[in-house]
């Protein structure tokens, strides 16, 4: 194979042009054949495997083109057009490289879901609880670019109208790939507008991002389940307080809770919580399959790093802080206003080199 190929990265290609013939093998036994559900599962993974056996065909084709121009380089009477060739080979085995690389990294079966996101107020009091609003703006904001869908499924507003808490799903393609990244701590410094001595203030707001689980994600038995039905409190439109609308659903065997208040139908509410329930229990059980296999890098993408001060947005100096690139972004207010583009891409690039140097470290 190229040299832009580890010899980790060979190895793997060995191992699925050898998967992807036993599988061929395996839909032409008879045995196999009058299993409809094993052929299914066969047919899945040997259409999978297809983009990569294609690719790894166009690079041994590429890597063939290029050894025979170099051969012809040595005769002086086809040396200029071996050279042409030899620069239009190597560009293929190159670009072929790349490629492959990409198609080897392992993608995350949760990426194309939609995501139900908390913002909850930290240290800072209604100065965090502002900054919290000014995060689900900037999602949601963010959501209107990408021509996703946000709904807020719960929320606790402050008296100056920040949020104390805030959950909310965003709906649309690929959501979660791109949002995942930003659960953690973020951290504001800025001049609070109840600042009369025009004095810095660092307040704090925690992000959390649950990939969306639908019922076939997740079996929850109604035995499992504690629905407790109480009148709402608080903010809320007219009526909101006057009924016993408020649902809080209780996970027996977890003990994860989710609540509803924000709407005045019973059913709306219960349907709202059991949405955010299932969101919670699938990262729950993520998270526990992660530390099972002591798979350290996942740990820190978009769940461990709750607890973690991640990002700075710092007000006086026109200035974004992200602890995990290497560069800082400037025009705060682009970014609020839900430019976050360049962020999330820098992200995610950050995540699929990670992903490549674990590749390329593993020999076969």
């Amino acid at each position: 194979m190229t040299l832009v190929l580890s010899r980790g990265l060979r190895d793997r290609l060995a191992q699925i042009e050898q998967r992807y013939e036993e599988i061929g093998r395996l839909m032409s036994d008879p045995a196999v054949v009058g299993d409809r559900d094993k052929m299914r599962e066969l047919g899945r993974e040997h259409a999978s495997l297809g983009p990569a056996i294609g690719k790894i065909a166009e690079l041994r084709a590429a890597e063939t083109a290029r050894d025979q121009a170099r051969e012809l380089v040595e005769d002086p009477e086809m040396r200029d057009l071996a050279r042409e060739e030899l620069a239009q080979a190597e560009g293929d085995v190159e670009r072929l490289g790349g490629e492959l690389r990409l198609l080897l990294i392992p993608r995350d079966p949760l990426d194309e879901k939609n995501v139900i996101m908390e913002i909850r107020a930290g240290e800072g009091g209604e100065e965090a609880a502002l900054f919290a609003l000014d995060l689900y703006r900037m999602y949601a904001r963010y959501a209107e670019r990408k021509r996703w869908k946000a709904e807020i499924l719960s929320q606790s507003q402050s008296e100056k109208g920040g949020f104390k808490e805030v959950v909310f799903r965003i709906g649309g393609k690929g959501a979660y790939s791109r949002l995942k990244f930003e659960s953690g701590v973020h951290r504001v410094q800025r001049v609070p507008s109840t600042e009369a001595q025009g004095r810095i203030h660092t307040s704090t707001a925690s992000v959390a991002v649950l990939p969306e689980a639908e019922e076939v994600d997740l079996e929850i038995g109604e035995n499992d389940l504690r629905i407790d039905i109480y009148r709402a409190g608080g903010h809320g439109g007219q009526g909101v307080n006057t009924t016993d609308s408020a649902v809080r659903i209780t996970h027996i065997p977890t003990g994860i809770v989710a609540t509803c208040q924000d709407e005045r139908s019973q059913l709306k509410n219960k349907a709202k919580a059991m949405s955010v329930l299932r969101a919670r229990i699938l990262a729950a059980d993520q998270e526990r399959r992660d530390a099972e296999m002591g798979d350290a890098r996942r740990a820190q993408i978009g769940r461990a790093e709750r607890a973690e001060k991640m990002r700075t947005y710092n007000f006086p100096q026109d200035r974004i802080t992200d602890k995990r690139l290497g560069y800082n972004l400037s025009n705060i207010a682009k970014i609020l206003d839900g430019d976050l583009d360049e962020m999330t891409g820098a992200l995610m690039e950050r995540d699929i080199a990670e992903r490549l140097a674990e590749i390329e470290g593993q020999e076969g």
